[in-house]
């Protein structure tokens, strides 16, 4: 647990977005003796002013019951969530789902991709800027105000939470979306089992299930991210990208994401892959050179 929960703010919407109450508390922690500064003066709080709070076990249940049964969490990006996640696991509590606010809104309002900050969303939308930033409560009151802006069909874009990967095959998520689709693996030992594994590097059509032939081999510009580009006969191009990611336990996951493509993202990918194959090629010969020395070294008296 690298940062410890020290205060829970939130907003609770109606069914029709409506707001409906408020929740503020802070938190007396347990594991670490100070606050970093910056925490300090960012949130205007000491550790003094925590000493008389309860600790996160009791508020965290509080929190719980005050939401109702069955909430629907959202959050302005994952970061806070997998934070609040680590904190209830240290203190063997079960993880929460949630709605990325953030993602949403890029969806809603800008090009899906960029990801801005709570205030400048704030400011895009023309929201009064009242209260402070940075508090829990008062970030979550304007991630509510954002969240009632944000056209209700857009919510099927749900976000899914890595802190907790599949356990085995039988629970890998797959999801289609209205324009594309997600694979989440289970965990592997490194890099290398992951890549092997067939369903990971697969690409079938997500819509009609038929292989489809590959034009762009998997190709990778970093070592992190891979990229292909295959053809089926009914749907057209699609492309896959195939992400790798350390699980907190330190095993290997994947997040594959596959979506059709125009003519000109396929020659911008052929491109990207003939760059990579070219830096790839430096690669090897260097390496091979530099065995050739070593070897060449050894051979002296």
């Amino acid at each position: 647990m690298p940062f410890e929960v020290i205060e829970i703010g939130a907003v609770r919407l109606n069914d029709q977005l409506e707001h409906e109450a408020d929740y503020s508390r802070l938190i007396r922690p347990t594991c670490y003796t100070t606050m970093h500064f910056i925490t300090g003066k960012l949130l205007h709080i000491s550790m003094e002013d925590l000493r008389n709070e309860e600790p996160f076990p009791v508020v965290i249940r509080d929190f719980l019951a005050w939401c109702g049964k069955d909430p629907l969490f959202c959050t302005w990006g994952p970061l806070d969530l997998t934070e609040l996640q680590r904190n209830m696991r240290w203190h063997g509590l079960a993880p929460l789902p949630f709605l990325d606010a953030q993602k949403l809104f890029s969806i809603a309002f800008q090009d899906s991709h960029e990801r801005i900050s709570l205030e400048h969303a704030v400011d895009q939308c023309g929201i009064r800027k009242e209260i402070p930033f940075h508090r829990a409560h008062d970030d979550a009151w304007y991630t509510a105000l954002i969240l009632q802006r944000i056209p209700r069909h857009l919510f099927s874009y749900y976000s899914f939470d890595y802190f907790t990967i599949p356990e085995n095959r039988e629970h890998e998520v797959h999801v289609r979306f209205d324009s594309y689709a997600k694979y989440i693996s289970r965990g592997f030992q490194d890099k290398t089992a992951a890549l092997e594994d067939a369903e990971v590097m697969s690409t079938r059509c997500y819509v009609c299930g038929r292989r489809a032939a590959r034009e762009i081999s998997w190709f990778t510009p970093n070592g992190r991210q891979y990229y292909s580009v295959s053809c089926c006969p009914e749907h057209g191009l699609m492309k896959a990208k195939v992400r790798l990611r350390k699980a907190e336990d330190g095993e290997v996951y994947v997040v594959k994401t596959e979506r059709f493509i125009g003519e000109k993202d396929v020659r911008e990918l052929s491109e990207r892959a003939r760059k990579a194959e070219k830096t790839e090629g430096k690669k090897e010969y260097r390496m091979r050179a530099g065995q050739r020395k070593k070897r060449a070294g050894k051979g002296r008296t």
